[in-house]
Order: C-alpha cells, then structure tokens, then sequence
C-alpha cells in the first residue's frame, strides 16, 4: 500500500518540479558538480594515503643517517682510509647494531643517486631496465634491515671503490624484486648476467623490498640495486647506522662525539646533518600530507554546501506548499504521506544529479590521467559518492520534510502562499 501510494505521488511531483525548473536545475548541477568534484579528489586523496602508507622495505623504526662531509685536500687513499675507520668506530658505538657508508638514503630526494641501465645483453639496442643504486657493503643488508629472499650478501672481498665519475661496474649486484621481475617476468634472475655500463655483473642476491631516495616516481620508487662499493667521493658520504632501540636520541650523541674524537678531517653539522628515517620520511611526505588534507577538507565542504542547498530549497517549498499540504491533510493525506512526498522529490532531484555527476566525474578522471600520474578510477569509487549524495539528500530534506508533516491542515489552510 505505502509503495503504490509513493508512485501515486510521482506525478504531482513532477508537475511540482516543472513549475520550479530553475531551482531544481541548480540543484541538480550542484549535486553534478559535488560528485564530480569529491568523487575525483577524495581518490586523489586516497591514492596519497596509500601512496604515504607505503612501507621502505627498511627497520626505519632503528636507522638514523649522518651526512658526513670531507675537508678538502683529502686525496682518494686518505678518504678510504678515514671511511673505514669512521665505519668501525660507529660499530662499536654500544647500542649499535650495525652501519655501513653509500651516497645517499631511502627518501633523501635525487641528490647523489646513481641510475644504471640493466640489460640482458652487451650490445641491447632496446631500452634497458633502470634501477637507483645505492652503494653498499657487506655490512648493508644487516643495517637497513631488509629481507634477503634469495641468494647470499656481498663478501668483505667483494667490496671496491666507486669514483663518481667513473662507470657503474660491479661483479655481483644485489636487486630487489622489483627489478628481478622487470628484468625476468615470470622467471628467476638469480644467478642470470646483466650488463652495467662498466660490464657484466652476475645477481647474487635478491631483497624483498628497498625504497630507492625517489618517492614520486613509479617505475623507480622501489627499482634498487646494491653496489658492492664504498665512494670515495670528496663532497662527502653518508652513514646509515641502525640501532637497537627505538630512543636514538644517546646512541646518536655518541655517534657524533665517536666521530668528533677521530679529528678534523671532516665537515658535520650535528643539527641538520642527522636524521632518523622516520623523520626523513615524514619530510619527504610533508607536501603530499598536507595536499590530502587540503582535499579533504574541500570535499567536506562541498558535501556541507549541497546539504545546506537542499535544506534550503525544501525549507523554501515547503513554506510555498503550506495551503497544499494542507488541503492534501484535509482529505485524508497522513503524515508519512507528506514525508514520502519530500523524500521521494528529492529523491528524483538528487538521481538527476548523480547521473550527469557520473559523467562528469568519469570525464575529470580522464582528464587528471592526462596530466597527473594517475590510474583510472575504479567504478565503485564515483557509484559510492552517488550512495552518499543519496543519503545525504534524504537526511538534508528530513528536517523540512518533518515540520511540513507536522503542520495543522487547518493552520495550513489558512496559510496563504
């Protein structure tokens, strides 16, 4: 009975609707508009928690960084030389676990990384497989905290100098599998040749997952090989030195001072030349959190100005409407009549809205393809912002709905409007 009485009433609606066509169509668009627009930015926004989500692949709980930079006039002996006594002075640190010296560090930014082109063959033509490397040691894997997958670590005997200037070479490499299934999809690179621009170098080795220092480039984000190489860069090296607790506030006090003892070959700004991970990562992400909230909080206020549009368009028709309430309650019409009427009016208003909304929102969605590094929507993500605007709509015209429900048929009567 309550449904056949709700499509009874579709007719007097639609006649309602005809004779406040501009009121009704700026509520449609402004419905269009909101879907398109929160639907877009809220997958924006949900990409970016994914995307700060991400894990290292790395203990970043325990790893600190020091840059540590060189005095000039050291030449490239004097420099190994002070490196690897730095390295066993951070060793022995008490509360320590282990440390090793590359060029740079999960998500430093494009400053000291090295991009090598992986190919299968020396003379390849086609565009080789690229990958960020970090130098590192037999001491890396241990420190960064990585899971070792596959294959054995680099040998204290392996272990070279890399000039910058100078070609990539190696005669091991350890990969993540990342770069193991680009280079081999579907089948094992472990143990396989690859060629780097200094020559050929077997996969011994490879890690489940490392950050490379990118962290907004999606081929490369996680692209990471291990160089069995310390630099003998003058600028300056970086220590990675993972903890055994979490509190690294003394273990890196003591790092500093272990260095401090060991002379004035270097340049080490204890202030801004220290960070743990975890803070590099917070830097690193800073932009794109506050990008996140930004969006979300435009959303909110989209969905608040069309909720506040729909009140304020049922508030208006119901003060128009007094007299036919009225009458409708005189000739029998109850109070859930009256409020089936609203919602289902709105109802009709919100679904026109949704469905130009869908094609917009699909349509943006293109557009930011085109410009940004984005995926195509999922279906679900634009036919879950129509529920909510559905939603939405019933819960804004409740209130007006209700009052109209409410009024006396023979105060509505007498109500002229």
């Amino acid at each position: 009975m309550k449904l056949s009485r709700a499509f009874m009433q579709l007719g007097p609606i639609l006649a309602a609707l005809r004779r406040h066509k501009g009121a009704t169509a700026l509520i449609v668009l402004q419905v269009a508009l909101t879907l398109a627009v929160t639907t877009n930015a809220l997958y924006i926004v949900a990409t970016r928690v994914v995307h700060l989500a991400r894990p290292t692949g790395t203990d970043e709980a325990h790893i600190f960084v020091i840059h540590n930079g060189w005095k000039p006039g050291q030449d490239a002996a004097q420099i190994d030389a002070a490196l690897r006594a730095d390295l066993a002075a951070l060793r022995g640190v008490p509360g320590v676990r282990d440390a090793f010296s590359s060029q740079t560090s999960p998500l430093a930014g494009a400053n000291g990384i090295i991009m090598p082109g992986l190919k299968l063959q020396p003379e390849q033509t086609t565009k080789p497989v690229r990958g960020v490397a970090y130098l590192a040691d037999d001491h890396a894997i241990n420190t960064l905290g990585v899971t070792l997958e596959e294959g054995r670590n680099f040998r204290p005997d392996e272990i070279g100098t890399f000039v910058p200037e100078g070609k990539v070479a190696a005669p091991g490499i350890i990969i993540t599998r990342n770069v193991a299934n680009k280079l081999f999809p579907g089948g094992t690179a472990l143990g396989k040749t690859v060629y780097l621009p200094g020559g050929p170098a077997s996969i011994i080795g490879i890690v489940a997952s490392l950050q490379s220092p990118l962290k907004q480039s999606p081929t490369l984000d996680f692209a990471s090989i291990l160089l069995p190489a310390r630099s003998n860069d003058p600028e300056g090296v970086v220590y990675m030195i993972r903890t055994d607790a979490t509190a690294m506030g003394p273990v890196i006090a003591a790092a500093l001072k272990a260095l401090e003892q060991r002379g004035g070959m270097r340049i080490l700004d204890p202030s801004q030349g220290v960070v743990t991970l975890s803070a590099a990562r917070a830097e690193a992400y800073a932009t794109d959190r506050s990008i996140a909230m930004l969006l979300a909080i435009v959303c909110a206020l989209l969905l608040l100005a069309t909720a506040g549009g729909i009140v304020g368009l049922s508030s208006f028709w119901v003060a128009q409407r007094r007299t036919q309430i009225g009458v409708r309650r005189s000739l029998g019409a109850t109070a859930g009549d009256i409020l089936r009427y609203f919602h289902a009016e709105n109802f009709l208003i919100v679904s026109g809205g949704v469905i130009l909304g869908l094609v917009l929102a699909i349509a943006a969605n293109i557009g930011l393809m085109k410009l940004f590094p984005l995926d195509f929507m999922p279906l679900y993500v634009p036919l879950g912002g129509a529920v909510l605007l559905w939603a939405l709509g019933q819960l804004a015209v409740w209130g007006p709905a209700a009052y109209a429900a409410k009024v006396p048929p023979i105060i509505a009567i007498r109500t002229t409007g």
